[in-house]
């Protein structure tokens, strides 16, 4: 699958280290995630080639569930095996699992939340180069051809246009397959394309009736199984099963869910830790966490196994080549408007601007580059 020999292979405790410091410290939603991944471990630490991270990429997207969540156990399995994929999941949401516990004890016991918009305003615009770096040297393995650079073009068009993201990588990849292969397709050939898709879209939703921890892990799992999009599509489901269908939580509670979900670092379904809580104190945290994590867990255990079948195969290979490009074009989309929302004025557009040096001058690690943008944005509070 890679053009570069495999890396030596790590420990679970290697593993384990690394993306607890990366879930300490990954604010910016999963487009930064997946960037601040691909610095520390494609770029320093020679983990996977590029080509191998675009394949993973390009398979989370295939997936339902968080996708940087998710490429945490890819690159984990990759580096120590079936344990380095749980260690790997784990250790990515913990810290923010933890931080969002404390958050939800304090809300639950004083009705408000903490006042940090501060820390947004100057960590906001630190990912934005980030992103775009990760941008540049993924679509250079991305875009291999006309095929594909027209492919990329049109999906980021279609998103732009408001159009489906799973249409647009579907699409995507089948008209790279169809264009990248002459011969008529050999029967079984495009077996390896099936990555599993929504594995428990059967669980049964939960009814209007009294809470309980049981029903309320039974929609955790439900929302973790059918979770595609971004975060705000997993608050679409908070909202349409949590407030509308049993009136457990309010819509101010899950705005307040929302809120706290976009400045803690780490993975935004961790969401589900806060409304656990408040739903059903430390026991119901756990559930609710444990509930929309199973199904990614479960996806890609059985997906990464695949993913050098599907390279090797000459129609798979290029499905996932056009679903790679598709995923990138999508990624420009977001990263656009996280640039709207994060660079607001001249002071922003400045730390942006001195966080991009600190990344392609100087190479500094994206930890150090993020606890930058938090610094300046306390000072930018004290001003």
């Amino acid at each position: 699958m890679a053009d570069t020999p495999a890396p030596a292979r790590g420990n679970w405790r290697e593993v384990a280290a690394i993306f607890l410091r990366i879930g300490l410290t990954a604010f910016g939603g999963p487009a930064a995630h997946i960037a601040i991944m691909r610095h520390e471990l494609v770029e320093r630490r020679k983990w996977v080639s590029e080509a191998h991270y675009l394949d993973l990429l390009g398979a989370t997207n295939l997936i339902p569930g968080p996708n940087s969540s998710e490429m945490s156990m890819h690159l984990g399995f990759v580096r120590a095996g079936w344990i380095g994929l749980l260690a790997g999941g784990v250790a990515f949401l913990l810290p923010a699992m933890i931080i969002v516990l404390g958050i939800a004890w304090g809300y639950v016991r004083y009705g408000t939340t903490p006042a940090v918009e501060w820390l947004l305003y100057g960590i906001k615009p630190v990912t934005i180069p980030l992103i775009v770096l990760a941008l540049w040297g993924l679509g250079r393995k991305a875009v291999k051809g006309a095929t594909t650079a027209l492919v990329g073009l049109v999906a980021l068009a279609a998103h732009l246009a408001g159009v489906n993201f799973v249409i647009v990588l579907l699409a995507g990849g089948a008209v790279v397959m169809l264009a990248d292969n002459a011969r008529p397709l050999r029967p079984g050939a495009g077996r390896a394309l099936w990555l599993p898709l929504p594995l428990l879209g059967g669980l049964a939703s939960g009814s209007a009736s009294g809470f309980s921890l049981w029903n309320m892990t039974l929609i955790f799992l439900k929302i973790g199984a059918l979770l595609y999009g971004s975060g705000y599509v997993l608050f679409a489901y908070m909202q349409a099963d949590l407030v509308q269908a049993n009136g457990w939580l309010t819509e101010q509670q899950l705005l307040d869910a929302i809120a706290i979900g976009q400045f803690t670092p780490g993975p935004l379904s961790t969401s589900a830790t806060f409304i656990g809580y408040v739903l059903g104190g430390v026991p119901g945290a756990v559930l609710a966490t444990a509930g929309i994590y199973a199904p990614a867990f479960v996806a890609v255990a059985l997906s990464n196994p695949l993913i050098p079948r599907i390279r090797r195969s000459r129609w798979a290979g290029a499905f996932l080549d056009g679903v790679n490009v598709a995923a990138l074009a999508l990624m420009v989309g977001v990263t656009w408007e996280l640039g709207r929302a994060a660079l607001v004025d001249p002071f922003t557009v400045l730390i942006g601007a001195v966080a991009a040096a600190l990344l392609v001058r100087w190479r500094i690690n994206s930890t150090w580059v993020v606890l930058f943008g938090a610094v300046m944005g306390l000072l930018s509070a004290a001003l």
